[in-house]
């Protein structure tokens, strides 16, 4: 074992202890590649976030080739910019942390300050990959609670968002089940919003998906594919209201209670 594997592996230990996570979660996490994975959202050192509260957002986009298919590469790099763009003009900006890992492993940026989060163009975003939305739920989840773990040592406050995004079931997962996936958000808490936006390809349930994995039905929204064009604006919009929760969700404990137990409210081109 490498001894950046064994760090993750101690760090994650120790995240069953302080943050109350269940033994079954703890030994999803420190499966063989999955904590090196979790390793690389780790940027910013504890030392260098000078607030007594934290808020951190963070995004699992998905790469794989049918949202290049659907014409959606644009939209989707359009919606993860206007979040940032959102934060970056809060109050609050100070104290909220960004890491984005694409599905299929890429680490845009790891936990950084929302000001030097990196915005997704053309350059950094193809998406021409699988589907291991399982495999890597898991992992950005993981990377929450290990961050959660960093920044607490330094007594710091944590509350987090985590926003899954993709346009279809998993296909590609080799380790981990939906199940797997619910354990995790079931143990991570009432500080920890885990949301999900399934933008929709006809043919996929995306709230029993969702549902499988532990989402709460509030926090998922379904992009209906009827028109292509409206398609694309309402993953714009649905990022939009994405933004508008993690804003609230920054604004103090509070707050937070109150857009956790609100859910997304009204949501963007839902089905019934």
């Amino acid at each position: 074992m490498t001894s950046k594997s064994s760090s993750m592996k101690a760090v994650l230990k120790q995240a069953v202890e302080d943050q109350g996570l269940s033994v079954a979660t703890g030994k999803l996490l420190s499966a063989p590649d999955v904590g090196e994975q979790i390793q690389d959202a780790l940027g910013i050192q504890a030392d260098q976030v000078h607030q007594d509260q934290v808020t951190l957002v963070t995004f699992l986009i998905d790469d794989s080739g049918s949202i290049a298919a659907a014409g959606n590469e644009k939209a989707v790099t359009d919606g993860h910019n206007i979040v940032i763009d959102a934060l970056v003009g809060t109050k609050q900006k100070d104290g909220i942390l960004m890491h984005t890992r694409y599905l299929n492993g890429a680490v845009l940026f790891p936990y950084q300050k929302i000001e030097d989060a990196i915005r997704m163009d053309k350059k950094n975003y193809s998406a021409m990959g699988g589907t291991p939305l399982y495999d890597q739920s898991v992992v950005i989840l993981g990377s929450v609670i290990a961050e959660v773990q960093n920044l607490a040592g330094n007594g710091i406050q944590v509350r987090s968002v985590t926003v899954i995004v993709t346009d279809g079931h998993d296909e590609h997962s080799r380790r981990n089940t939906a199940a797997d996936v619910k354990k995790v958000v079931r143990d991570m808490g009432e500080d920890h919003i885990v949301a999900a936006i399934g933008i929709d390809d006809g043919g996929t349930d995306f709230r029993k998906v969702f549902g499988d994995m532990g989402v709460q039905d509030k926090w998922i929204i379904v992009i209906d594919p009827s028109d292509p064009k409206k398609q694309q604006s309402d993953i714009r919009k649905a990022f939009q209201m994405v933004s508008q929760s993690a804003v609230r969700a920054s604004q103090g404990a509070m707050n937070f209670s109150k857009t956790a137990m609100g859910g997304f409210g009204v949501s963007v081109a839902q089905k019934p």
